[in-house]
């Protein structure tokens, strides 16, 4: 264990770590697929929230919603003080990172369809999984997982440079996330979640100037606010905590190979909410995706 894994060790309230022992009797699969579900069923509820509190609003309300419920779980201010320098460096990139993430995928969501915003998003993931697996085999199962995604998500290209720019931006933070909770969930799982809570207060203080005036109608509705509140938890909430204990089992390019489930989940949710029934290509697609990740060997989480 290396100091930046002590120091983050060290900021975990005594409860998380019974919270760690208890995820170990899951697979970290299972925690991914929880998370590849509502990292969907968030954003679908989220662009339908657009008309009555902005973008930015929008993207504020989640943050904030999800600082408030880790703020007591995890006591960021506490963690932050105990941690070191270089502790201290990571939960603020990783702050900063999420706060500027959530915006710029709300942003692309806004001017783009949600399928090239996530072929633009994958593309990154393709670059951190390809660098950790060095395999034939593992290349192999990439390979197959790719040409899986590339059939369920059409790719195109765009007339909105203002939405491609934020797309990309939130491609590259994308990427970001992957890396920092990497270095996050290194101390375990009960730990990143202590990470994970300095890192969420670090983004609300980093957005609370942003879409505070856009948010606002909200605090005069009721049933805006809990739609809203709503979509914190189902966004930033239970997908980043299952990331947690999803990245803490497994290694950094297994975790970005399995995000290739994604548009799986997208499809499925499609179905199920939205009645939109997949065609051959999409099931193709999906069949691909589900035997690259299947055939894909992970290596030690160490």
């Amino acid at each position: 264990m290396d100091d930046q894994t002590q120091a983050l060790a060290a900021t975990a309230a005594p409860g998380n770590f019974t919270l760690g022992k208890l995820t170990e009797k899951l697979p970290p699969h299972v925690w991914f697929g929880v998370s590849a579900v509502f990292h969907y069923l968030g954003p679908a509820f989220a662009v339908l929230l657009f008309p009555h509190v902005g973008v930015l609003g929008m993207a504020w309300l989640r943050i904030a919603t999800a600082a408030l419920i880790f703020a007591p779980l995890t006591r960021p201010w506490r963690s932050f003080a105990r941690a070191d320098g270089t502790t201290r460096l990571l939960l603020l990139a990783f702050g900063a990172c999420l706060a500027v993430m959530n915006c710029s995928f709300y942003l692309a969501l806004d001017r783009l369809p949600i399928s090239l915003v996530a072929a633009i998003e994958f593309v990154g993931i393709i670059g951190v999984a390809a660098i950790g697996l060095r395999s034939t085999r593992n290349l192999a199962a990439l390979a197959i997982a790719v040409a899986g995604t590339l059939l369920l998500i059409d790719v195109r290209w765009s007339d909105d440079p203002i939405g491609l720019f934020w797309a990309i931006l939130n491609g590259a933070l994308f990427v970001g996330y992957i890396v920092l909770g990497h270095r996050v969930a290194a101390s375990g799982a009960g730990s990143g979640i202590a990470g994970l809570g300095a890192a969420m207060a670090i983004a609300f203080i980093v957005v609370l100037p942003i879409g505070f005036t856009d948010a606002l109608p909200a605090f005069f509705s009721l049933p805006l606010l809990l739609a809203a509140i709503g979509v914190g938890i189902c966004s930033s909430v239970i997908p980043y905590i299952c990331d947690q204990f999803a990245m803490s089992r497994l290694p950094r390019a297994s975790f970005a190979l399995m995000l290739s489930l994604l548009p799986v989940t997208a499809t499925l949710i499609g179905v199920v909410v939205l009645r939109q029934i997949p065609g051959f290509i999409d099931c193709l697609g999906i069949a691909l995706v589900v035997a690259g990740v299947a055939f894909h060997k992970p290596a030690s989480a160490g």
